[in-house]
Protein backbone atom coordinates (compact mmCIF):
# COMPACT_ATOMS: atom_id res chain seq x y z
CA UNK A 1 0.00 0.00 0.00
CA UNK A 2 1.26 3.57 -0.92
CA UNK A 3 2.46 6.07 2.29
CA UNK A 4 -0.79 7.75 3.13
CA UNK A 5 1.30 9.77 5.21
CA UNK A 6 3.56 11.17 2.55
CA UNK A 7 0.38 11.53 0.48
CA UNK A 8 -0.37 13.98 3.00
CA UNK A 9 2.95 15.60 3.43
CA UNK A 10 3.80 16.29 0.04
CA UNK A 11 0.58 15.24 -2.33
CA UNK A 12 1.93 16.82 -5.33
CA UNK A 13 4.74 14.96 -5.65
CA UNK A 14 3.33 11.69 -5.00
CA UNK A 15 0.01 12.25 -7.28
CA UNK A 16 2.95 13.06 -10.11
CA UNK A 17 4.18 10.07 -9.62
CA UNK A 18 1.30 8.32 -9.23
CA UNK A 19 -0.15 9.71 -12.34
CA UNK A 20 3.04 8.14 -14.66
CA UNK A 21 1.61 4.92 -13.87
CA UNK A 22 -2.38 5.48 -14.90
CA UNK A 23 -4.05 6.31 -11.97
CA UNK A 24 -6.97 8.71 -12.27
CA UNK A 25 -7.40 12.17 -11.60
CA UNK A 26 -10.94 11.66 -10.24
CA UNK A 27 -9.34 8.91 -8.15
CA UNK A 28 -6.14 11.09 -6.83
CA UNK A 29 -8.55 14.58 -6.17
CA UNK A 30 -10.56 11.51 -4.39
CA UNK A 31 -7.67 10.67 -1.93
CA UNK A 32 -6.18 14.27 -1.64
CA UNK A 33 -9.79 15.49 -0.57
CA UNK A 34 -10.47 12.30 2.06
CA UNK A 35 -7.00 12.90 3.32
CA UNK A 36 -7.25 16.26 3.96
CA UNK A 37 -10.56 15.95 5.92
CA UNK A 38 -9.08 13.11 8.06
CA UNK A 39 -5.93 15.22 8.86
CA UNK A 40 -8.26 18.35 9.60
CA UNK A 41 -10.65 16.22 11.91
CA UNK A 42 -7.75 14.53 13.50
CA UNK A 43 -6.16 18.14 14.68
CA UNK A 44 -9.45 18.95 15.66
CA UNK A 45 -9.42 15.87 17.93
CA UNK A 46 -6.33 16.31 19.36
CA UNK A 47 -7.11 20.12 20.06
CA UNK A 48 -10.83 19.37 22.13
CA UNK A 49 -8.50 16.63 24.19
CA UNK A 50 -5.93 18.94 24.71
CA UNK A 51 -8.57 21.19 25.92
CA UNK A 52 -10.27 17.95 28.33
CA UNK A 53 -6.94 17.52 29.81
CA UNK A 54 -6.81 21.19 30.46
CA UNK A 55 -9.49 21.11 32.08
CA UNK A 56 -9.58 18.22 34.04
CA UNK A 57 -6.86 19.20 35.99
CA UNK A 58 -8.52 22.59 36.75
CA UNK A 59 -11.47 20.29 37.98
CA UNK A 60 -9.10 18.54 40.68
CA UNK A 61 -8.10 21.79 41.91
CA UNK A 62 -11.58 22.93 41.85
CA UNK A 63 -12.86 20.06 44.13
CA UNK A 64 -10.36 20.28 46.73
CA UNK A 65 -10.60 24.60 46.92
CA UNK A 66 -14.54 23.74 47.74
CA UNK A 67 -15.28 25.68 44.43
CA UNK A 68 -18.58 25.34 42.45
CA UNK A 69 -17.44 22.49 39.82
CA UNK A 70 -20.84 22.41 38.05
CA UNK A 71 -19.92 24.78 35.07
CA UNK A 72 -16.44 23.06 34.82
CA UNK A 73 -18.13 19.50 34.75
CA UNK A 74 -20.76 20.47 32.22
CA UNK A 75 -17.86 21.90 30.04
CA UNK A 76 -16.28 18.83 30.25
CA UNK A 77 -18.73 16.74 29.86
CA UNK A 78 -19.81 18.61 26.57
CA UNK A 79 -16.12 17.98 24.87
CA UNK A 80 -16.18 14.31 25.93
CA UNK A 81 -19.36 14.30 23.86
CA UNK A 82 -17.75 16.33 21.11
CA UNK A 83 -14.12 14.82 21.38
CA UNK A 84 -16.62 11.29 20.88
CA UNK A 85 -18.17 12.52 17.41
CA UNK A 86 -14.98 14.11 16.41
CA UNK A 87 -13.28 10.26 17.02
CA UNK A 88 -16.22 8.31 15.21
CA UNK A 89 -16.08 11.30 12.05
CA UNK A 90 -11.69 10.44 11.98
CA UNK A 91 -11.80 6.63 11.98
CA UNK A 92 -14.82 6.61 9.14
CA UNK A 93 -12.70 8.69 7.42
CA UNK A 94 -9.58 6.65 7.70
CA UNK A 95 -11.65 3.61 6.70
CA UNK A 96 -12.59 4.89 3.87
CA UNK A 97 -9.11 6.48 2.90
CA UNK A 98 -7.48 2.79 3.33
CA UNK A 99 -10.28 1.08 1.55
CA UNK A 100 -9.33 3.90 -1.51
CA UNK A 101 -5.55 3.14 -1.40
CA UNK A 102 -5.74 -0.42 -1.08
CA UNK A 103 -6.47 -0.25 -4.82
CA UNK A 104 -3.99 2.39 -5.77
CA UNK A 105 -0.66 0.57 -7.32
CA UNK A 106 2.81 1.23 -5.82
CA UNK A 107 5.11 4.26 -6.60
CA UNK A 108 7.12 3.46 -10.03
CA UNK A 109 10.83 4.28 -9.58
CA UNK A 110 11.94 7.26 -11.27
CA UNK A 111 14.28 5.31 -13.51
CA UNK A 112 11.56 3.34 -14.80
CA UNK A 113 10.77 4.91 -18.53
CA UNK A 114 7.18 6.56 -19.23
CA UNK A 115 5.03 4.81 -21.59
CA UNK A 116 1.37 3.79 -22.24
CA UNK A 117 1.87 0.09 -22.99
CA UNK A 118 4.28 -2.41 -23.94
CA UNK A 119 5.25 -1.83 -27.08
CA UNK A 120 7.13 1.41 -24.96
CA UNK A 121 9.25 -0.98 -22.71
CA UNK A 122 12.89 -0.70 -23.49
CA UNK A 123 15.27 -4.07 -24.60
CA UNK A 124 18.32 -4.07 -22.09
CA UNK A 125 20.55 -6.92 -23.33
CA UNK A 126 20.44 -9.59 -25.48
CA UNK A 127 22.07 -13.20 -24.73
CA UNK A 128 22.51 -16.19 -26.04
CA UNK A 129 22.24 -16.83 -29.99
CA UNK A 130 18.69 -17.97 -31.76
CA UNK A 131 19.10 -21.08 -33.25
CA UNK A 132 19.22 -21.57 -36.87
CA UNK A 133 16.99 -24.34 -39.10
CA UNK A 134 17.71 -25.75 -42.61
CA UNK A 135 13.48 -25.73 -42.56
CA UNK A 136 10.59 -24.21 -41.24
CA UNK A 137 9.88 -24.24 -37.41
CA UNK A 138 7.07 -25.74 -36.13
CA UNK A 139 4.64 -24.08 -32.92
CA UNK A 140 4.82 -26.15 -29.28
CA UNK A 141 1.11 -27.37 -30.27
CA UNK A 142 1.77 -28.97 -33.18
CA UNK A 143 5.36 -30.43 -31.79
CA UNK A 144 3.24 -31.46 -29.04
CA UNK A 145 0.70 -33.52 -30.95
CA UNK A 146 3.30 -34.30 -33.56
CA UNK A 147 4.73 -36.50 -30.87
CA UNK A 148 2.06 -37.25 -28.38
CA UNK A 149 3.23 -35.19 -25.76
CA UNK A 150 0.26 -32.67 -25.30
CA UNK A 151 -3.25 -33.30 -25.38
CA UNK A 152 -5.54 -30.49 -25.09
CA UNK A 153 -8.62 -32.04 -25.78
CA UNK A 154 -8.74 -34.01 -22.75
CA UNK A 155 -7.94 -31.08 -20.50
CA UNK A 156 -10.79 -29.11 -21.93
CA UNK A 157 -12.92 -32.31 -20.82
CA UNK A 158 -11.42 -32.77 -18.13
CA UNK A 159 -11.93 -29.24 -16.90
CA UNK A 160 -12.68 -26.25 -19.66
CA UNK A 161 -10.70 -24.33 -21.81
CA UNK A 162 -7.80 -23.38 -21.24
CA UNK A 163 -6.53 -26.66 -19.48
CA UNK A 164 -4.25 -29.45 -20.74
CA UNK A 165 -2.72 -32.43 -20.47
CA UNK A 166 0.49 -33.69 -21.01
CA UNK A 167 1.81 -37.29 -21.03
CA UNK A 168 4.73 -39.12 -21.57
CA UNK A 169 8.19 -37.46 -21.96
CA UNK A 170 6.25 -33.90 -21.57
CA UNK A 171 4.82 -34.74 -18.23
CA UNK A 172 8.39 -35.87 -16.88
CA UNK A 173 9.99 -33.11 -19.29
CA UNK A 174 7.93 -31.10 -17.24
CA UNK A 175 8.78 -32.32 -13.83
CA UNK A 176 12.28 -32.51 -14.62
CA UNK A 177 12.45 -28.67 -15.04
CA UNK A 178 10.76 -28.04 -11.72
CA UNK A 179 13.90 -30.29 -9.79
CA UNK A 180 16.28 -28.47 -12.31
CA UNK A 181 15.17 -24.90 -11.64
CA UNK A 182 14.59 -25.44 -7.55
CA UNK A 183 18.55 -26.87 -7.51
CA UNK A 184 19.51 -24.43 -9.70
CA UNK A 185 18.08 -21.77 -7.07
CA UNK A 186 19.30 -23.69 -3.72
CA UNK A 187 23.05 -22.99 -5.61
CA UNK A 188 22.12 -19.47 -5.76
CA UNK A 189 21.82 -18.90 -1.76
CA UNK A 190 17.37 -19.31 -2.14
CA UNK A 191 16.43 -21.78 0.66
CA UNK A 192 13.94 -24.14 -0.59
CA UNK A 193 9.89 -24.27 0.68
CA UNK A 194 6.58 -26.10 0.44
CA UNK A 195 3.83 -24.06 0.72
CA UNK A 196 -0.05 -24.11 0.75
CA UNK A 197 -1.63 -23.50 -2.75
CA UNK A 198 -4.40 -22.05 -1.36
CA UNK A 199 -4.49 -18.60 0.67
CA UNK A 200 -7.02 -16.88 2.41
CA UNK A 201 -7.99 -13.22 1.96
CA UNK A 202 -5.92 -11.44 3.94
CA UNK A 203 -2.65 -13.17 2.82
CA UNK A 204 -3.86 -12.10 -0.75
CA UNK A 205 -4.44 -8.29 0.38
CA UNK A 206 -0.66 -8.40 1.46
CA UNK A 207 0.52 -9.21 -1.92
CA UNK A 208 -1.74 -6.78 -3.86
CA UNK A 209 -4.05 -9.49 -5.74
CA UNK A 210 -7.01 -8.25 -2.75
CA UNK A 211 -8.40 -6.00 -3.16
CA UNK A 212 -8.51 -5.44 -6.67
CA UNK A 213 -8.13 -8.47 -8.39
CA UNK A 214 -10.35 -10.69 -7.04
CA UNK A 215 -11.81 -11.29 -10.65
CA UNK A 216 -8.79 -13.06 -11.75
CA UNK A 217 -9.03 -15.58 -8.70
CA UNK A 218 -10.58 -18.67 -8.23
CA UNK A 219 -12.96 -18.54 -4.93
CA UNK A 220 -13.00 -21.68 -3.08
CA UNK A 221 -16.91 -21.71 -2.04
CA UNK A 222 -17.91 -21.13 1.04
CA UNK A 223 -14.46 -20.53 2.45
CA UNK A 224 -12.07 -17.39 2.40
CA UNK A 225 -9.28 -18.98 0.46
CA UNK A 226 -8.76 -18.64 -2.99
CA UNK A 227 -6.15 -20.82 -5.69
CA UNK A 228 -2.98 -18.84 -5.54
CA UNK A 229 -2.46 -17.70 -8.90
CA UNK A 230 1.74 -17.34 -7.87
CA UNK A 231 3.83 -18.46 -5.04
CA UNK A 232 4.93 -15.10 -4.37
CA UNK A 233 1.68 -15.37 -2.48
CA UNK A 234 2.38 -18.01 -0.01
CA UNK A 235 6.26 -17.15 0.58
CA UNK A 236 6.17 -13.27 1.17
CA UNK A 237 3.23 -13.72 3.49
CA UNK A 238 4.99 -16.49 5.47
CA UNK A 239 6.12 -13.29 7.11
CA UNK A 240 3.70 -11.61 7.54
CA UNK A 241 2.72 -9.42 11.09
CA UNK A 242 6.26 -10.30 11.75
CA UNK A 243 9.22 -8.31 13.08
CA UNK A 244 11.97 -10.18 11.51
CA UNK A 245 15.95 -9.90 13.34
CA UNK A 246 18.31 -7.80 11.02
CA UNK A 247 20.88 -9.98 11.11
CA UNK A 248 18.59 -13.03 9.43
CA UNK A 249 18.21 -10.77 6.35
CA UNK A 250 17.94 -10.79 3.89
CA UNK A 251 15.43 -13.98 3.25
CA UNK A 252 16.14 -15.19 -0.36
CA UNK A 253 12.84 -17.86 -0.48
CA UNK A 254 12.17 -20.40 -3.55
CA UNK A 255 9.48 -22.52 -3.77
CA UNK A 256 7.14 -24.60 -6.69
CA UNK A 257 3.55 -24.39 -6.73
CA UNK A 258 1.10 -24.72 -9.56
CA UNK A 259 -0.83 -21.88 -10.37
CA UNK A 260 -4.33 -20.86 -10.49
CA UNK A 261 -5.28 -17.65 -12.76
CA UNK A 262 -9.05 -16.93 -15.00
CA UNK A 263 -7.04 -15.19 -16.73
CA UNK A 264 -9.63 -12.19 -16.77
CA UNK A 265 -9.77 -9.43 -19.59
CA UNK A 266 -7.60 -12.16 -21.93
CA UNK A 267 -10.15 -13.47 -24.17
CA UNK A 268 -8.84 -14.32 -27.65
CA UNK A 269 -5.23 -14.28 -26.91
CA UNK A 270 -3.08 -16.87 -27.01
CA UNK A 271 -6.08 -19.64 -27.07
CA UNK A 272 -3.87 -22.22 -28.22
CA UNK A 273 -0.67 -24.36 -26.69
CA UNK A 274 0.42 -23.54 -23.15
CA UNK A 275 0.75 -19.75 -23.16
CA UNK A 276 -1.89 -18.69 -21.61
CA UNK A 277 -3.74 -21.37 -19.16
CA UNK A 278 -6.01 -21.18 -16.11
CA UNK A 279 -3.36 -23.59 -14.75
CA UNK A 280 0.13 -23.89 -14.63
CA UNK A 281 3.33 -24.92 -12.99
CA UNK A 282 5.99 -22.07 -11.95
CA UNK A 283 9.04 -21.61 -9.43
CA UNK A 284 9.18 -18.68 -7.85
CA UNK A 285 11.83 -16.92 -5.81
CA UNK A 286 11.43 -14.33 -3.30
CA UNK A 287 13.26 -12.11 -1.22
CA UNK A 288 12.85 -10.27 2.14
CA UNK A 289 15.59 -7.47 2.68
CA UNK A 290 16.32 -4.12 4.53
CA UNK A 291 15.75 -1.35 2.55
CA UNK A 292 19.36 -0.54 1.21
CA UNK A 293 20.06 -3.49 0.28
CA UNK A 294 17.08 -4.31 -2.20
CA UNK A 295 18.67 -2.80 -5.61
CA UNK A 296 21.42 -5.51 -5.19
CA UNK A 297 19.11 -7.98 -4.81
CA UNK A 298 17.30 -7.29 -7.04
CA UNK A 299 19.95 -7.61 -9.69
CA UNK A 300 20.77 -10.79 -8.16
CA UNK A 301 17.69 -12.13 -9.07
CA UNK A 302 17.68 -11.25 -12.46
CA UNK A 303 20.59 -12.47 -12.75
CA UNK A 304 19.83 -15.62 -11.71
CA UNK A 305 16.78 -16.17 -13.73
CA UNK A 306 18.68 -15.30 -16.83
CA UNK A 307 21.63 -17.54 -16.12
CA UNK A 308 19.11 -20.32 -15.79
CA UNK A 309 18.00 -19.92 -19.14
CA UNK A 310 21.58 -20.03 -20.15
CA UNK A 311 22.11 -23.01 -18.81
CA UNK A 312 19.21 -24.56 -20.74
CA UNK A 313 20.78 -23.17 -23.63
CA UNK A 314 17.97 -20.54 -24.66
CA UNK A 315 18.04 -17.37 -25.95
CA UNK A 316 16.49 -14.60 -24.34
CA UNK A 317 16.30 -11.03 -23.68
CA UNK A 318 16.31 -8.56 -20.38
CA UNK A 319 13.45 -5.70 -20.96
CA UNK A 320 12.93 -2.90 -18.92
CA UNK A 321 8.82 -2.44 -18.52
CA UNK A 322 7.79 1.20 -18.73
CA UNK A 323 4.93 2.59 -16.30
CA UNK A 324 1.86 1.75 -18.24
CA UNK A 325 3.16 -2.14 -18.35
CA UNK A 326 4.24 -2.17 -14.98
CA UNK A 327 2.38 -4.43 -12.39
CA UNK A 328 0.34 -3.00 -9.56
CA UNK A 329 2.45 -3.69 -6.69
CA UNK A 330 5.88 -3.51 -8.60
CA UNK A 331 7.86 -0.18 -8.74
CA UNK A 332 10.45 -1.51 -11.17
CA UNK A 333 9.72 -4.76 -13.15
CA UNK A 334 12.31 -6.72 -15.57
CA UNK A 335 11.06 -9.32 -18.08
CA UNK A 336 12.93 -11.98 -19.28
CA UNK A 337 11.15 -13.38 -22.64
CA UNK A 338 12.67 -16.16 -24.29
CA UNK A 339 13.28 -16.51 -27.81
CA UNK A 340 10.66 -18.87 -29.70
CA UNK A 341 11.16 -19.89 -32.94
CA UNK A 342 7.75 -21.63 -33.79
CA UNK A 343 6.23 -17.84 -33.15
CA UNK A 344 9.25 -16.18 -34.61
CA UNK A 345 9.14 -13.97 -31.79
CA UNK A 346 10.57 -13.37 -27.82
CA UNK A 347 7.60 -14.00 -25.42
CA UNK A 348 7.75 -13.31 -21.78
CA UNK A 349 8.95 -16.16 -19.33
CA UNK A 350 9.90 -14.24 -16.12
CA UNK A 351 9.29 -11.29 -14.28
CA UNK A 352 11.24 -9.97 -11.60
CA UNK A 353 10.01 -7.10 -9.94
CA UNK A 354 11.15 -4.85 -6.67
CA UNK A 355 7.96 -3.45 -4.99
CA UNK A 356 9.91 -1.80 -2.07
CA UNK A 357 7.85 -1.53 0.74
CA UNK A 358 4.52 -1.51 -0.99
CA UNK A 359 3.86 -4.80 0.11
CA UNK A 360 5.53 -5.35 3.70
CA UNK A 361 3.24 -1.76 4.70
CA UNK A 362 0.07 -3.98 3.34
CA UNK A 363 1.58 -7.50 5.06
CA UNK A 364 3.21 -5.87 8.07
CA UNK A 365 6.77 -7.31 7.36
CA UNK A 366 9.10 -5.28 9.63
CA UNK A 367 12.84 -5.47 10.50
CA UNK A 368 14.25 -4.26 13.52
CA UNK A 369 17.49 -2.33 13.53
CA UNK A 370 18.90 0.07 16.35
CA UNK A 371 15.54 -0.96 18.11
CA UNK A 372 13.47 1.04 15.50
CA UNK A 373 10.46 -1.34 13.61
CA UNK A 374 11.43 -0.76 9.53
CA UNK A 375 9.50 -1.62 7.09
CA UNK A 376 11.32 -4.83 4.49
CA UNK A 377 11.74 -4.68 1.03
CA UNK A 378 10.07 -7.88 -0.97
CA UNK A 379 10.79 -8.92 -4.34
CA UNK A 380 9.63 -11.45 -6.40
CA UNK A 381 10.36 -13.41 -9.73
CA UNK A 382 9.32 -16.31 -11.89
CA UNK A 383 12.36 -18.72 -11.79
CA UNK A 384 10.65 -19.87 -14.10
CA UNK A 385 7.56 -20.20 -15.45
CA UNK A 386 7.59 -24.15 -16.22
CA UNK A 387 5.22 -24.30 -18.86
CA UNK A 388 7.03 -21.34 -21.35
CA UNK A 389 10.32 -23.19 -20.17
CA UNK A 390 8.88 -26.81 -22.06
CA UNK A 391 7.12 -24.33 -24.54
CA UNK A 392 10.81 -22.99 -25.30
CA UNK A 393 12.83 -25.99 -25.20
CA UNK A 394 10.11 -27.80 -27.69
CA UNK A 395 10.48 -25.26 -30.09
CA UNK A 396 13.91 -24.62 -30.21
CA UNK A 397 15.28 -28.22 -29.85
CA UNK A 398 13.01 -29.53 -32.47
CA UNK A 399 14.94 -31.63 -35.16
CA UNK A 400 13.40 -31.52 -38.85
CA UNK A 401 11.65 -34.84 -38.36
CA UNK A 402 8.94 -33.24 -35.55
CA UNK A 403 11.16 -35.07 -32.53
CA UNK A 404 12.74 -32.97 -29.48
CA UNK A 405 15.86 -33.45 -28.59
CA UNK A 406 16.82 -32.81 -24.61
CA UNK A 407 18.77 -30.37 -23.01
CA UNK A 408 22.46 -31.53 -21.72
CA UNK A 409 21.84 -30.53 -18.10
CA UNK A 410 18.16 -31.84 -18.19
CA UNK A 411 19.21 -35.78 -18.95
CA UNK A 412 19.84 -36.51 -15.73
CA UNK A 413 16.66 -35.38 -14.55
CA UNK A 414 14.74 -37.22 -17.14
Amino acid sequence: MIDIKLLQKDFETTANALKRKGVDAKLLDSLKTISQDAKAKRQSMEDVTAQQNKLSKEFGRYKKEGLDIAPLQKSIGELKAKKQDLEDDVRVLEEKLTSIALGVPNFPDENVPNGESEDENVVLETIGEKPSFSFEPKEHWDLGEKNGWLDFERGVKLAKSRFSAMRGVAARLERALINYMLDFNRQRGFEEWYVPFMANSNTLQGTGQLPKFEDDLFKIEDEDLYLIPTAEVSLTNLYSDEIIAVDELPLMLTSYTPCFRKEAGSAGRDTRGLIRQHQFDKVEMVAITKQEDSEEIFEKMVACASDLLTSLGLSHQKVMLCTGDLGFSAAKTIDLEVWLPGQNKYREISSISNTKEFQARRAKIRYKENKKNILAHTLNGSSLAVGRTLVAIMENYQQEDGSIKIPEVLKKYM
